[in-house]
């Protein structure tokens, strides 16, 4: 069985490439790798494509506003791109207003299902999210069952950058609380998924089948995160 257990997080993000696409969660503390993009800010690949569902924060911990700021990013694709609190102007804010960034804005829903597109083979699908706003100007329309739907392509990515509660050495995953959010389908949608792991890295079994979440199939690479790595 192939090792998946890398000895630590630059190692095991060190072919991430110019111009590659990655995707990050983006909800806070408990679900974010940022170990994992601390890393790829380190590696100091540029032109990336991120997909998140947010564009960064003001806090001074590390996330994909990390790697805005360095200029590591040249385009975000996202559900949220205007920071919490109106009076605060993030990295993102500034640049995209500086043009030095592109962006696209997608409704959370359609992210996520974008997304669980790719994971799952599937070549575009309809949805009524959009529809009559700028978000949907250019794409094709159809009507079903007397209601306009627009068509939304897949969203899949070079590498997932994850974070999960606990592993196996197979790459079985579990995850608690937030992480539930976009890791799950963003393990599944890319080319590479590596995972940040809290708790243990534990012997294929150990983890009770009913409490595995994404199975290993879908994981390449993971990283027990230190007592003195944690960017929490």
């Amino acid at each position: 069985m192939k090792n998946k257990v890398y000895p630590d997080f630059d190692s095991a993000v060190a072919d991430m490439k110019d111009g590659m696409t990655f995707m990050s969660p983006g909800f806070g503390n408990v679900g974010l790798a940022r170990n994992l993009l601390a890393a790829v800010h380190r590696l100091g690949v540029k032109n990336l494509t991120g997909i998140s569902n947010n564009a960064g924060s003001m806090d001074d911990k590390v996330d994909v506003g990390t790697l805005i700021e360095a200029g590591q990013i040249k385009k975000m694709i996202c559900a949220f791109t205007a920071p919490t609190h109106p009076s605060q102007i993030t990295p993102f804010v500034r640049m995209y207003n500086d043009d030095e960034l592109d962006a696209e804005l997608v409704p959370q829903g359609t992210l996520a299902e974008r997304i669980r597109a790719a994971a799952a083979g599937i070549g575009a699908f309809y949805t009524p999210a959009s529809v009559g706003t700028e978000l949907a100007e250019g794409k094709e329309h159809r009507a079903i069952n007397g209601r306009t739907y627009v068509l939304e392509y897949p969203l899949p990515a070079d590498f997932a950058l994850i974070r999960a509660y606990r592993a196996d050495t197979f790459g079985n995953l579990q995850f608690r609380l937030t992480q539930r959010n976009f890791n799950p389908v963003m393990a599944m949608a890319a080319d590479i998924t590596v995972v940040e792991v809290e708790d243990s890295i534990v012997e294929p079994g150990e983890i009770d089948p009913d409490c595995v979440h994404v199975p290993g199939v879908y994981v390449d690479r993971l990283v027990k995160i230190p007592p003195d790595g944690n960017w929490d």
